[in-house]
């Protein structure tokens, strides 16, 4: 096989690779009858990085619904988010209940 043929050859391997994307996480918020809806839109832009708009709908689904799913990442971002807004609440003294899922 002559150096040509060798770079067309791995020239076209290349091509058939697959990226792994690494598999997203749910972090879900959960209503309680203690943390304030304020400061839920408020770690909801900050933490989570939402616009007001996107932040108070969803601060209005946990509230009426129970439960919302506010943003899926990969685990380390997931995780990350999670435990700054769990922090922040404990902080502000909220129960604010916050879970990381596949």
């Amino acid at each position: 096989m002559d150096r040509e043929s060798t770079q067309t050859q791995n020239q076209s391997n290349v091509g058939e690779l697959e990226i792994m994307l690494p598999p997203e996480y749910k972090v879900k918020f959960y209503n309680d009858d203690y943390t304030t809806m304020e400061f839920v839109v408020a770690v909801l832009v900050s933490v989570f990085k939402k616009g007001r708009i996107e932040a108070e709908f969803l601060m209005r689904t946990v509230h009426e619904k129970g439960s919302a799913v506010v943003g899926v990442y990969p685990y380390d971002i997931a995780f990350t988010r999670a435990e700054i807004a769990t922090k922040a609440a404990r902080k502000a003294g909220f129960p604010l209940r916050i879970t990381v899922e596949r």
